[in-house]
């Protein structure tokens, strides 16, 4: 079968009302990458050499997103929605070029796998002219049945059109197929509209072979792998199963994950064996991350590259151009954004490091940030091998901190710093000694007062009639202050309150 040639038919036309959106529907994602990028990867893997998609509803941002996932494939338009038959018919350009295999394949079926492409392009090396896709699913209402008799296909039923015993057959249809290229183009080309829409169906080339003499069979999938996306719901549901899977082969190949369930991986991750993954943490696309490394819990990974060893989180987030160097640590609370953090280095905390680079070995104290950006672009920050960066400091960009050198906590960095100098950026210190004291005498003494003048009244008690504390008064101010009650809270009523004269020595 590696002999022969295969071209993908992929129909991605529908307008997809249901998701009740503007994007078309195949361009919804499953792991960060669009459902029909997903099927074609699947078709590629089970030797597609050339894929053709025919595209229909939102034409030109399905051809911008193809250009980005498939650059090689073709895009064909359907101008009119008359049928899966008119639509593959659509690539005719594509089909009559003499492929040995069509796989007619549907872009809204993202779990898919190369396995059960094979097999159906197995039985037409093996002298099918049609191979049809199969699967059982729990309840088999509302599935076209597939009618076998001697290990042939003979038809694809609509439930609506089954007898009473052909709707017992659990075995339905998933609506993939391959078709020997020698006989696609005629089959196709002899499907009729002579049903209740007018449209033309693909499934009729099943009877349309068998008449011709030709071997029609039909292979077996999984549920999942025939799983049609309609709607958001469904859509949940093919991620949980994709994150499943991906989930299973990365503990598999030698990753621990402490709670599989909670980890988000994208369709290209890439992690080495024995990196240990705590829980609810979420990979997102182009995370490379070699083997040793440890990911805590609550890191939000994407774009980045984890080298040996590496040590993340908890609570960090790695940005695009993030790139960790053997044993380096970014730690809790920091944010890692185009930036090389090389071997050994430590950003341990509370942290930010943007377009930058932070030497080998070099600690960066907790609240450091480089700043970056001015509004209009952006600058680079260089902190050398060795650097010790004190807290709270905050190198303005650009800038550079030489090999060994050491910045004062609570510094701002506007100008270089040579090899092994000590650069402090903060204002000068002033202590004045027992001023302490007095301060914490003025505060207590501003906090009485404050509490003498709000007092509240008891039911049925008069201003004049509340006890207050005797005071030695100077002054009489033209202002009224609350007069709290020296009582005890017991019985007092809050909601009602006195204005009596504020004194300006108390």
């Amino acid at each position: 079968m590696s002999q022969r040639s295969c071209l993908s038919v992929i129909l991605a036309a529908g307008e997809g009302t249901r998701m009740k959106s503007a994007l078309p529907k195949v361009l919804h994602q499953i792991a960060g990458l669009p459902m029909v990028a997903h099927v074609v990867k699947a078709a590629d893997s089970a030797g597609a050499s050339s894929d053709a998609i025919v595209i229909g509803h939102g034409a030109e941002e399905m051809r911008k997103a193809v250009a980005k996932f498939a650059p090689k494939a073709e895009t064909f338009v359907q101008e009119e929605r008359l049928g899966t038959a008119h639509a593959v018919l659509a690539a005719r350009e594509a089909i009559s070029r003499g492929y040995d295999d069509i796989l007619v394949m549907f872009g809204d079926t993202p779990l898919i796998d190369a396995e059960a492409l094979n097999l159906a392009r197995l039985k037409l090396a093996e002298g099918a002219a049609v191979a049809v896709i199969g699967f059982r699913p729990p309840l088999p209402n509302g599935y076209g049945r597939l009618v076998e008799k001697g290990g042939k296909l003979i038809a694809i039923r609509e439930e609506k059109d089954c007898s009473e015993a052909e709707k017992k057959i659990g075995f339905c249809n998933a609506g993939m197929m391959a078709v020997a290229g020698a006989h696609a183009l005629k089959l196709l080309d002899a499907v009729g509209n002579k049903n209740a829409k007018g449209e033309y169906y693909l499934t009729d080339i099943v009877e349309i072979a068998g008449a011709q003499g030709l071997d029609v069979v039909a292979t077996e999938a999984s549920f999942e792998n025939a799983l049609g996306i309609n709607n958001r719901a469904e859509l949940a549901q093919a991620e949980g199963i994709w994150q499943a899977r991906r989930r299973q082969e990365a503990m598999l190949s030698g990753v621990t994950l402490l709670a599989p369930e909670t980890v988000y991986f994208s369709h290209d991750t890439e992690i080495g064996a024995d990196t240990i993954v705590e829980p609810n943490v979420w990979f997102g696309p182009g995370v490379k991350i070699a083997g040793g490394a440890k990911i805590h819990a609550f890191s939000h990974i994407e774009g980045a590259t984890i080298a040996s060893n590496c040590d993340v989180g908890p609570f960090a987030r790695l940005r695009p151009g993030a790139d960790l160097r053997n044993k380096a640590k970014v730690g809790n609370f920091c944010e890692v954004k185009q930036a090389v953090v090389e071997e050994g280095a430590k950003v341990n905390h509370l942290t930010y490091i943007g377009d930058a680079r932070v030497g080998a070995g070099a600690n960066i104290g907790a609240g450091t940030i480089t700043c970056n950006y001015d509004g209009y672009s952006k600058f680079f920050t260089d902190i050398g091998e060795g650097a010790f960066v004190g807290s709270n400091s905050s190198l303005v960009a650009p800038v550079s901190i030489g090999k060994g050198g050491y910045i004062a906590s609570g510094s701002v960095i506007t100008e270089s710093v040579p090899d092994d100098a000590l650069a402090f950026g903060r204002a000068r210190q002033k202590t004045i000694p027992g001023k302490g004291k007095e301060l914490r005498e003025r505060f207590a003494s501003a906090r009485r007062r404050r509490r003498r003048r709000l007092a509240p009244i008891t039911d049925g008690q008069s201003a004049a009639a509340v006890s207050r504390p005797k005071v030695a008064v100077t002054s009489i101010l033209p202002t009224m202050a609350l007069l709290k009650s020296s009582r005890s809270s017991a019985g007092i009523q809050y909601s009602r309150w006195a204005l009596l004269p504020a004194c300006s020595t108390l």
